[in-house]
């Protein structure tokens, strides 16, 4: 998928704070704003999320994930092995 670059403003408290995020959630500005951005448009072609999360499964998996993520206890890989 190609990608391209926006350029936004925000107040510097918000940039820090976003930077702070990131780094405490092991991912990337650019990636909490895609995330952002896909629960919008979700919402407003009327395909919620809370539609994934209400199966069982599917949120104990995703609490499990978040866990072990916080934990350290995540082994990552790099792209070229997984695909």
């Amino acid at each position: 998928m190609y990608k391209g670059k926006v350029n936004i403003t925000l107040d510097k408290d918000l940039i820090e704070y976003i930077k702070h995020y990131a780094e405490g959630q092991r991912t990337s500005i650019s990636e909490i704003f895609t995330q952002f951005i896909l629960n919008l448009k979700r919402t407003a072609e009327k395909e919620p999320m809370e539609i994934i999360l209400a199966d069982p499964a599917f949120r104990e998996s995703l609490l499990d994930t978040i866990s072990k993520i916080r934990s350290g206890k995540m082994k990552w890989h790099k792209y070229d092995e997984v695909f």
